[in-house]
């Protein structure tokens, strides 16, 4: 393979030819053999770093930090990053330093090198465009990590998230509409309860996931404010006074979305709350997710020894030896992406404590979990829409067989008999073995007229 010699503070390092990454990328490469995660994976980090250049090179020419040549250069070339035409560039992983000097260090060195090349320079040579002096001037890993963190997961919840989880949504909300009239056996502690609709059903499902999405949206905004112009512990030492929030202004321009520095950047860098309460809130949503998929798998539970009281597509065989055996597995897989969800919270959750003084030096791990739970909660609503929801219907006839055997119906007489009496009913019918109306008029405290006009399941669906 040929190779070029690269130099930092540390001495010389052969690195790639072809490749635009210069000498720190290259030694933690070699320093951090530590999985295969990169930030690669979605795109969001090497997005959102060339995101961060290219506003903070644009803020810089601005305020006369940068001449408008090399800013140019350097705008240029960040435009590449943010395309995906130099992801191949970027092979670091996610175990690495904690503040993301090294991933901070990768993004200056290509974008350096893209520039010198389109000024017809040498790579590695660090003129006319110098990877720290002039990419990453004003900056300090410090503040351009944590910076880039919620650059990544605001456009990742705004681009990726929100639709895919309404797509979902929309769709049980229609169910709701549509079997608003079908009357079914409510159950509480796994036990028969009194009559609910389908439709109430779902819209529970509805009510959970629209909580849940406000939640996260609610920590979207909190995640807007950004570290830049903190530089290596807050101060703001060596760049422009100016220079955050002319920044944070070129990164709402280049995004579309609205952005701005934080008030205590000390904070900004130390502490990583915002990206804690975006994880509590996707862990939320993953629960909100996991009760609707549970509460799928076990109403279409059967096909004739479950629930069975409702129908989902088949999408595939279930089993190497049951022959004509289908499974619920998009429910299995969201639950499956829940479990993994709340996993990723747990770590974000902890390594948030962990900020020591002026930096918390678990920025790459917990901005690869959020952004991942981000990832998979919207793959996965958008595969069990597409694969399940839509094609979830009623057994008509299962509701009904399970509805006229319920004896929690029996509530209803209630106001009319005594809780006592009532009781003495529903027990007779469960041990003969008979309908709950068989035993009630059996009792001889009900006539067959006012059985018929006290218990009715649908009206039983509401408060009279």
């Amino acid at each position: 393979m040929e190779t070029r010699i690269e130099r930092d503070s540390m001495g010389t390092i052969d690195v790639p030819a072809d490749r635009y990454w210069g000498a720190q990328t290259q030694r933690s490469l070699g320093n951090f053999d530590i999985g295969r995660d990169t930030f690669v994976w979605g795109r969001a980090m090497v997005h959102a770093l060339g995101v961060l250049k290219k506003s903070a090179a644009a803020a810089n020419t601005a305020l006369g930090e940068l001449p408008s040549e090399v800013g140019n250069l350097v705008v240029q070339a960040a435009d590449e990053v943010i395309a995906g035409k130099l992801d191949d560039h970027f092979p670091l992983v996610v175990f690495q330093t904690g503040s993301g000097t090294q991933s901070n260090m990768n993004s200056n060195e290509v974008i350096s090198n893209r520039a010198i090349e389109l000024a017809g320079g040498e790579k590695g040579s660090k003129d006319p465009v110098h990877p720290n002096d002039h990419v990453n001037r004003g900056q300090s890993s410090n503040d351009t990590f944590p910076t880039a963190m919620h650059i990544a997961v605001v456009c990742e919840l705004n681009e990726r998230l929100y639709g895919s989880v309404k797509q979902l949504r929309d769709t049980l909300a229609k169910k709701s509409e549509e079997y608003a009239d079908v009357v079914k056996v409510g159950r509480t502690h796994l036990q028969d309860a009194t009559p609910i609709t389908l439709g109430q059903e779902i819209g529970e499902w509805v009510a959970q996931i629209d909580f849940a999405l406000e939640r996260v949206r609610e920590a979207d905004t909190a995640t807007r404010d950004l570290a830049i112009g903190g530089t290596a512990v807050g101060t703001g030492l060596n760049a422009h006074p100016e220079f955050g929030k002319t920044c944070a202004a070129e990164i709402s321009k280049e995004t579309g979305l609205e952005f701005r520095q934080a008030e205590n950047l000390f904070a900004s860098l130390s502490a990583h709350d915002a990206l804690v309460t975006v994880s509590a809130a996707l862990r939320t949503l993953a629960g909100a997710l996991m009760k609707m998929a549970n509460d799928v798998r076990w109403l279409a539970s059967g096909p004739r020894n479950g629930i069975g009281e409702l129908l989902i597509p088949a999408n595939e065989p279930g089993s190497s030896i049951m022959p004509g055996k289908v499974n619920p597995t998009q429910c299995e897989a969201m639950t499956m992406v829940a479990t993994r969800v709340f996993g990723n919270d747990a770590t974000v959750g902890f390594a948030g404590t962990q900020g020591n003084f002026q930096l918390n030096v678990y920025k790459p791990v917990m901005a690869h979990a959020v952004l991942e739970s981000i990832r998979l909660i919207a793959d996965a609503c958008v595969s069990f829409d597409e694969h399940c929801a839509q094609g979830i219907e009623p057994d008509h006839e299962v509701i009904a067989h399970n509805l006229d055997r319920n004896l929690m119906v029996v509530t209803a007489l209630n106001r009319h008999i005594g809780y006592d009496k009532a009781a003495t009913i529903a027990k007779k019918a469960h041990a003969e073995g008979t309908t709950l109306r068989e035993a009630a008029l059996a009792s001889g405290e009900v006539s067959e007229a006012d059985f018929d006009k006290w218990v009715v399941p649908m009206d039983m669906t509401h408060n009279n």
